[in-house]
């Protein structure tokens, strides 16, 4: 028999450039998949992180909560560097002792802090309290008006630039002279008369917080109440200041 020889047809060759165009579409497909995959999972980890501090935040709360309650107290004096004068209200005052983890530097008279319950020895300073009704009182961080919206008090104007205005903007020369800067003015007259306004050009230009308040906000039907208010005025002042 003889040989017989076969001939197979493979069809027409390959093409490469086709399938290298084809499998780079995929691939860069699966890379943007990747990136955003990526990305959702960066942004679940903040949202974990973030949702892992508040549970942590309410767990510390929680804690707290479920402490025994603490006397609220005023600190009168330091007494030594481990015992303080503390007045609580309605008690009276009491020489009580400070725990290890207080600085006797930040116990200041004054200032709020808490009593254990059981043997009231101070664990925590509190931050000063400030009545509703000195919160609300007007408080403007640099007032708009100036020297040139006043009229007719031009002297008033050069004096309380040198009472006023001097000792805040250069203090230096008050320490050079050793004397010591006024602490104030008084401005009367009748209503209308640029009092308040002036007072607002000082703030202005000595870029002090300009704190407003009426003396009848102060009067009180209960004894003491309008000197607390006073007391905590100075307080909000201090927070805010430099301030008028």
């Amino acid at each position: 028999m003889a040989n017989q020889k076969m001939e197979v047809d493979d069809g027409p060759p390959p093409n490469h450039e086709g399938i290298k165009q084809y499998y780079g579409s995929k691939i860069e497909t699966l890379q943007l998949v990747v990136t955003d995959k990526t990305q959702n999972l960066r942004r679940l980890e903040a949202q974990r992180n973030e949702l892992n501090a508040k549970v942590r935040m309410l767990r510390e709360e929680l804690q707290l909560l479920q402490e025994q309650g603490s006397y609220v107290g005023e600190v009168v004096k330091p007494m030594d560097k481990k015992k303080v004068l503390v007045k609580v209200h309605p008690e009276g005052k009491f020489v009580v002792d400070i725990d290890k983890n207080i600085d006797i530097n930040d116990v200041t008279p004054n200032c709020r802090v808490a009593l254990r319950n059981d043997s009231y020895t101070l664990h925590k300073i509190l931050p000063n309290k400030v009545d509703p009704l000195v919160s609300l009182m007007m408080v403007e961080k640099v007032p708009d008006s100036t020297y040139e919206m006043v009229g007719g008090l031009d002297k008033q104007i050069k004096e309380i630039k040198e009472v006023i205005e001097l000792p805040v903007k250069h203090p230096e020369l008050f320490e050079a002279l050793g004397i010591a800067q006024p602490k104030g003015v008084l401005l009367c007259g009748p209503p209308g008369t640029g009092k308040t306004l002036l007072a607002r050009a000082v703030a202005h230009h000595t870029e002090c917080t300009f704190i407003r308040v009426s003396g009848s906000e102060l009067v009180q039907k209960f004894i003491g109440e309008g000197s607390r208010m006073v007391r905590e005025l100075f307080v909000m002042a201090r927070e805010h200041a430099p301030s008028i």
